[in-house]
């Protein structure tokens, strides 16, 4: 082989090997600047972008009523459609973390300890972008999918939770739901990934470390509220899909 050749294929795989590493991936948590705690929800207007400055953002008295459905009031923050939160670390004392009414951006958004979801996007259409941060300590969801469109996620930090993402699989109005998930980091879940196939849903998880954690359940949904069939764990083709998986070392 000649050193030419050589060259090249040294420098092909130099490539390959950043194109999986980010080193935007986070995996310690953040100290914060401080502690806000808020009465009552914070709403960011649509297409609005705030800041949190680092600081924990959190609910006094909590709202956190352990695995009991909660809505917009027991949330820190509601954010109108477009809009955008950066740099935030949401506290343990809330139901219901961030409830996304339209598509929206959480940019290095951390949870310290779940109560009953992290996030919820609520969008008909659209996609939601999870950028940066992370969450530990969720006794089930971490990423709560209740309206249509798209969730993106990205270079995302999670550790001892039930679910990264849930599809909603009971929800009175029901959409093919599609989710992504780039470059993040899995320690301990009982799962990346709980999806519809039966409404056509689809996940898709590439370029990312899961440790003793499964990839996908899938389910057959309904718009009963009855609890749904798990009736496969994948990678499954259609429904959930996986590329450059590593599952130790990482």
């Amino acid at each position: 082989m000649s050193s030419k050749v050589l060259t090249v294929l040294i420098a092909s795989a130099v490539l390959a090997s950043a194109a999986t590493t980010n080193t935007n991936l986070q995996t310690t948590f953040p100290k914060s600047s401080g502690t806000t705690n808020l009465a009552a929800v914070k709403t960011i207007a649509a297409k609005a972008i705030f800041d949190g400055g680092m600081y924990q953002w959190d609910r006094s008295p909590s709202t956190c009523k352990d695995q009991a459905e909660g809505g917009d009031a027991d949330a820190v923050f509601v954010l109108e459609d477009g809009a955008t939160l950066s740099n935030v670390v949401i506290g343990p004392n809330n139901g219901e973390g961030i409830h996304c009414k339209g598509s929206c951006t959480l940019n290095n958004v951390w949870w310290t300890d779940v109560c009953e979801d992290a996030a919820t996007f609520q969008q008909s259409s659209g996609t939601s972008y999870v950028n940066g941060g992370g969450a530990r300590n969720a006794d089930d969801k971490v990423l709560q999918h209740n309206g249509g469109g798209t969730v993106a996620v990205k270079n995302f930090w999670v550790s001892n939770v039930g679910k990264v993402y849930r599809s909603c699989g009971n929800c009175g109005t029901q959409y093919a739901r599609h989710s992504t998930f780039t470059n993040i980091k899995v320690d301990d879940a009982s799962v990346v990934a709980g999806v519809n196939s039966n409404f056509g849903d689809t996940t898709y998880i590439r370029d990312s470390c899961v440790l003793d954690s499964k990839l996908c359940w899938v389910y057959n949904g309904n718009s009963n509220g009855a609890e749904p069939t798990k009736i496969a764990s994948g990678p499954t083709g259609t429904a959930c899909t996986t590329a450059a998986i590593k599952t130790s070392g990482c």
